[in-house]
């Protein structure tokens, strides 16, 4: 079941890239064995590779694409496209997740992991970068 989930996070998330003050794509990451129950940040920061001291702040998922995910006026139609992509990815997400929670690490380079549970239980969703200085 996870799999089918994170084929599909893969196929709309595909190309999209996530913009700050860079650009990065997405990748899909799914932690087999993982429930929400066992997701503490010191247990996030051990299957991310991060020292513990890292800061994590949560932010709401759609708080985290609301400039992403918001058709604007200004808005040419490659933008508008981007609008939808991305639309569609936050739909896929909350269609194959339950208890989504967007984690941002670190500071200035941030890692960000939207994570959330899937229908068997695993953890799975999709990672990504911003900088913000």
């Amino acid at each position: 079941m996870t799999n089918n989930v994170t084929q599909k996070l893969k196929q709309t998330s595909h190309s999209l890239l996530m913009m700050s003050e860079s650009e990065y794509p997405f990748e899909v990451v799914s932690w087999i064995g993982e429930t929400q129950d066992t997701l503490t940040n010191q247990k996030l920061l051990q299957l991310t590779g991060h020292p513990l001291e890292t800061p994590i702040e949560i932010v709401d998922l759609d708080d985290f694409f609301r400039n992403s995910a918001e058709e604007k006026e200004w808005h040419d139609e490659i933008q508008k496209q981007d609008v939808q992509k991305f639309q569609s990815l936050v739909q896929t997400l909350k269609d194959n997740l339950t208890n989504i929670k967007v984690y941002r690490l670190g500071r200035i380079d941030i890692d960000v992991y939207i994570i959330g549970q899937t229908t068997s239980g695993d953890l799975a969703g999709i990672s990504t970068k911003v900088i913000e200085t």
